[in-house]
């Protein structure tokens, strides 16, 4: 059945069972091989004794047995000694090697059962169990060591899976919550006049188009994380900075904000769509998250390794303790959840491309207040 979970029941005997067959197969077929070999030599052995004149009566255990036969008789006496005692040591030594075996691989194979049982119990709810294996570190020790990283990195992509959702349930909600207000009021009225249809109208539209903004940056983050670029070619970084300035310089021009920008190509290789938001995403915050008068300062640089994108803004104080939380989703800078500016997701598709083109991405705290983004790319040959 298609999306079900499968069970895989496999046959046969288990490690363990194998490995103890297979030392006490190796410890019978050594032993079995002495004892034949004994028993050859002390045949040969025998055989070498001096013979005596024929017709002469010789008693061995009793028996008396003619002289040109007490060599043989000897030999067959020697190998049945060489057998049966050689038989109960063959016996004895098998089961000690099968013995000694189970016990040492169960001992050895213990790690093993539990990392299958940290395995199994492993859910989205007990994502914090670890192994912790104590003592040798040998390679079981370091598959438990690899097991117990791999859980820590499942936990970190769960947790961070959780507020992911429980943050964009929440932004989607708000749009959501004012159309249906809006559209619950002016339909309950019934002396609506056109002037009220088109307040709602207008409410409802903006709502709309922030549910409508939102949605496609949760896509473009999803599109972003964890994916190879599609396209790898030069890109100048400065002619991406310069459309994305007429994409806010409206908005900036109303807020009175003084822009200085680069003027020097600096090319990175990269995805030129992908790239190009970014270069937006670092303008339309350093623009939204200023103050009235403020300032935004972009500067591009370029080396043989790196090609350095750096956009800093006036702005409210941001604790430098609080930076590295402004590249979680929904988080925002300045302003509170609820802002209608922005969806908060502008940094994280930020560091979500710049990973997916191996490169980093820093922010820090101005000390009179504001933020500097610094985007490093790998540089254009």
């Amino acid at each position: 059945m298609c999306g079900a979970a499968r069970s895989i029941t496999r046959r046969g005997p288990g490690l363990r069972w194998r490995l103890t067959l297979l030392a006490t197969a190796l410890v019978a077929a050594v032993s079995g091989l002495l004892l034949w070999l004994g028993w050859v030599l002390v045949g040969n052995v025998v055989a070498a004794v001096p013979r005596l004149p024929a017709g002469t009566p010789v008693r061995v255990h009793g028996v008396d047995v003619p002289a040109e036969l007490l060599g043989e008789a000897l030999r067959d006496s020697a190998r049945q000694q060489v057998l049966l005692i050689g038989g109960f040591a063959f016996v004895a030594v098998v089961l000690a090697a099968a013995l000694l075996a189970w016990t040492v691989t169960g001992r050895v194979l213990r790690p093993l059962h539990d990392v299958t049982d940290a395995a199994r119990r492993l859910s989205a709810e007990s994502l914090d169990e670890r192994i912790e294996l104590t003592g040798p570190r040998d390679e079981v020790a370091q598959l438990a060591d690899t097991f117990d990283a791999m859980l820590d990195r499942l936990q970190a992509a769960f947790d961070s899976q959780r507020r992911f959702v429980a943050n964009a349930s929440h932004e989607l909600r708000t749009p959501l919550s004012v159309i249906r207000t809006e559209l619950d009021v002016t339909l309950s009225d019934p002396d609506a006049d056109e002037a009220e249809l088109r307040r709602m109208a207008d409410v409802v539209r903006e709502a709309t188009a922030r549910a409508e903004r939102l949605v496609e940056a949760l896509l473009l983050l999803a599109r972003t994380e964890g994916a190879e670029l599609a396209v790898r070619e030069p890109v100048d970084l400065t002619g991406l900075v310069g459309r994305a300035l007429r994409a806010v310089e409206h908005e900036a021009r109303q807020r009175g904000l003084r822009i200085k920008c680069c003027a020097e190509p600096a090319f990175a290789v990269g995805d030129p769509a992908l790239l190009e938001r970014v270069a937006g995403n670092l303008l339309e915050n350093a623009v939204r998250h200023n103050i009235d008068g403020g300032w935004v300062e972009i500067s591009a640089s370029s080396d043989p390794q790196w090609t350095t994108l750096r956009v800093a803004s006036s702005g409210p104080r941001i604790p430098a303790e609080q930076v590295e939380s402004l590249f979680e989703p929904f988080r925002r800078a300045g302003v509170q959840r609820t802002a209608r500016n922005g969806a908060g997701l502008g940094l994280s598709i930020v560091q979500a491309a710049a990973k997916a083109h191996h490169g980093r991405v820093r922010a820090e705290s101005l000390p009179a207040g504001g933020l500097s983004v610094t985007i490093q790319l790998p540089a254009a040959p």
